[in-house]
């Protein structure tokens, strides 16, 4: 087991398999300011090259997921090209969340607005507690939320956004799970657990299948169907070659637990 230093913006822990990235800004709301950008560019880029890894959660400490960008830190340097690059930044975390080899689950708690919306969006999967918040409240203070409508069009029905984005009102997570947005809306005590039985889970598959299903998973969103269906074809061809998957089949045929190689 590995563990970062507990003071940093952001915490990385890794046993077995299972790497948990911490937010660790509790009296700031987990508020992604340009230190704690940095901190998760830096561990996703370590951990996209990690052979070992089979699945990521992504949680917080404290009483919110994540607040959004750091709004007093903003103001303090009024400039085009710093929020230009600010955005862009962030816009790079988002993305290096969906680049990961494996999938990403959010535990989430309390809020998650703006920026923190978006994060929970861009996950592969999230659970939440009951009493948890959703919002992109950026157009209360007069800013759009342009950058997290990205993740959350592609996350919930567009009319569902649009409202989200344009009101910038928040919606419970019963709402947020019948939209898509998580997964399941479980009680406080349950939270931990769900999120460990659906890591479980995952980490119980192949990795050659994983690894290969959310590649393909997300190429194929941005094909026509025409193309995603040949593309398909090809990546199934291809992990059929793979040890695991005879494996796998053989096992299933021979009714017996699969012994996976991750080849």
């Amino acid at each position: 087991m590995s563990q970062e230093h507990p003071a940093d913006p952001v915490l990385l822990e890794q046993h077995q398999g299972l790497a948990r990235i911490t937010l660790n800004r509790p009296a700031k709301y987990n508020a992604l300011s340009e230190e704690v950008l940095d901190s998760l560019q830096h561990i996703l880029d370590k951990l996209a090259q990690d052979p070992s890894l089979q699945c990521v959660i992504i949680q917080a400490e404290g009483k919110a997921f994540c607040a959004g960008h750091d709004l007093k830190q903003m103001r303090s340097k009024p400039e085009h090209d710093y929020y230009r690059d600010l955005f862009s930044r962030c816009s790079r975390v988002m993305q290096g969340v969906l680049a990961l080899p494996v999938p990403v689950i959010a535990r989430v708690q309390g809020l998650a607005t703006a920026a923190g919306c978006q994060l929970v969006a861009t996950c592969d999967m999230a659970v939440a507690t009951e009493s948890t918040r959703f919002a992109v409240s950026g157009i209360n203070v007069g800013l759009f939320c342009s950058t997290p409508a990205v993740a959350l069009s592609r996350c919930v029905p567009p009319k569902a956004a649009m409202e989200m984005l344009m009101t910038g009102e928040f919606i419970s997570a019963q709402r947020a799970q019948e939209l898509g947005l998580i997964n399941y809306a479980v009680a406080e005590d349950q939270l931990d657990q769900t999120v460990q039985k659906l890591a479980d889970s995952i980490m119980a598959k192949s990795p050659v299948a994983v690894r290969a299903g959310k590649a393909m998973f997300y190429r194929q969103r941005s094909l026509a169907i025409e193309q995603a269906y040949d593309y398909a074809g090809q990546v199934m061809a291809d992990n059929m070659m793979s040890n695991d998957a005879c494996e796998g089949i053989d096992a299933f045929i021979e009714k017996r637990a699969p012994q996976w190689s991750g080849s």
